[in-house]
């Protein structure tokens, strides 16, 4: 599947989009920001020893696993490694010389086959420079974006100008997801998107296949809103349809089967979404607690998965819930390092009665994470990595559900999230 010039390739097209340096100096920190980067962006989390041992920080004979190779080309913005090895090969691979690694630990590259390629590319680049402009040594891209509107959905503005790398091809992608890029004019100077969810995003300028810039794209939700996930568009849901008893909020099975067609709701997510600035809540010391369930019947939907989605700028954690027999369909992130999946672990005390209110508590202090579920602890982490600023609560119903308690508590704020639907 790879060899040592494709897998050098694709590790510095993503060293390039990064725009942190030579790599030799990362740190292992470094280490653990790109990991959960591939994980936002490709929903695969590579363990930080896995990365050391890919860019040369520590010895290893083994060839990566398809499917770390699948990730890291889906980073780099390709749907997999074939189909990076199919786009990026060129008939006469040309080699860009990086200084000499400082580490003694980086992976010998320097084949008879690249020592001939890098000597023909530097014959090439004299004749380049004497008979042709000298190309642009640190091209001064430009990637910006603003929102035409507060309201969902939302088109965003992207003013953009590739010109300086002289480009076959330039895409934009509006999030993580590198299914949701747009060709654009590699000549051109605007784009716009719609977005029809709310989110902290980052929108990715592409040229050539490598991701050059980033820009932050948010946007609020201007309180909850509760939206069905539907295609091809997303269905919102107007404040009548999930305005439950006391305060609540929740979406009824009469709502979701007028809205999907179907009485059977395996596989159908609600949304019920708070994106906005938190004052004073911050990553580094937090409480979330919340009073949920599901309330689907076994019948409309079989498993009844929950997910907690607490979003900062640096980072994500996601807390799965579902009933009691369908713990091995469950994924906990805490917020970095790796994902902790039923299938290989035992996460039975995420499962759930739904008959009964479910109050789940996260907390961050002092760099523990701790999860409680119904005054129990279910998780903890020692030496937690902040997620940043808090930006963004999702919570997602498989099926139908009912939110009686929200609220989030840092140094000096508490604010309850359902007093202001």
């Amino acid at each position: 599947m790879h060899n040592e010039a494709d897998l050098e390739r694709c590790i510095r097209r993503i060293e390039v989009s990064l725009g942190w340096g030579d790599a030799a100096s990362w740190t292992n920190e470094d280490f653990a920001e790109l990991s959960d980067r591939i994980f936002v962006k490709t929903s695969v989390r590579l363990s930080i020893s896995t990365l050391k041992r890919i860019w040369g920080k520590v010895k290893y004979d083994h060839s990566p696993t398809t499917a770390t190779l699948n990730a890291l080309a889906r980073y780099a913005g390709f749907d997999s490694w074939r189909d990076f090895l199919s786009q990026s090969r060129p008939l006469i691979e040309t080699v860009v010389v990086a200084p000499a690694p400082t580490s003694t630990h980086r992976r010998p590259i320097l084949t008879p086959l690249v020592i001939g390629t890098v000597v023909l590319a530097g014959l090439l680049a004299l004749l380049s420079a004497r008979f042709i402009h000298a190309p642009v040594s640190t091209p001064l891209l430009k990637f910006e974006s603003h929102r035409t509107s507060d309201e969902l959905p939302n088109s965003v503005v992207f003013d953009y100008d590739a010109t300086p790398m002289h480009p076959k091809e330039v895409m934009i992608q509006q999030s993580w997801d590198p299914k949701r890029r747009e060709i654009v004019d590699p000549n051109g100077k605007q784009h716009t998107s719609i977005y029809y969810y709310p989110g902290y995003f980052t929108a990715k300028l592409v040229v050539d296949g490598v991701i050059c810039r980033e820009s932050e794209v948010y946007i609020t939700s201007k309180g909850w809103k509760a939206i069905v996930d539907h295609q091809p568009y997303p269905v919102y849901l107007s404040a009548q349809e999930t305005r439950g008893d006391s305060g609540m909020l929740a979406v009824s099975a009469a709502t979701l089967k007028e809205k999907t067609g179907s009485p059977i709701f395996s596989d159908t997510w609600v949304t019920f979404a708070d994106v906005r600035p938190f004052p004073g809540i911050s990553g580094d010391h937090f409480s979330l607690t919340t009073s949920l369930r599901n309330t689907s019947t076994v019948e409309q939907c079989l498993c009844r998965h929950i997910r907690v989605i607490l979003q900062g700028k640096k980072g994500v954690i996601v807390i799965p819930l579902s009933d009691k027999g369908c713990i091995s369909s469950l994924e906990l992130y805490p917020g970095y390092g790796k994902s902790i999946i039923g299938k290989d672990h035992d996460l039975s005390a995420f499962g759930c009665d739904f008959r009964q209110w479910q109050r789940l508590v996260c907390t961050r202090k002092d760099h523990l994470l701790t999860i409680t579920l119904n005054g129990k602890p279910v998780f903890s982490a020692g030496n937690a990595i902040s997620i940043g600023d808090i930006v963004s609560l999702k919570i997602l119903f498989e099926g139908t559900g009912a939110i009686r308690e929200a609220a989030l508590q840092g140094d000096g704020a508490l604010i309850d999230l359902l007093a202001d639907k």
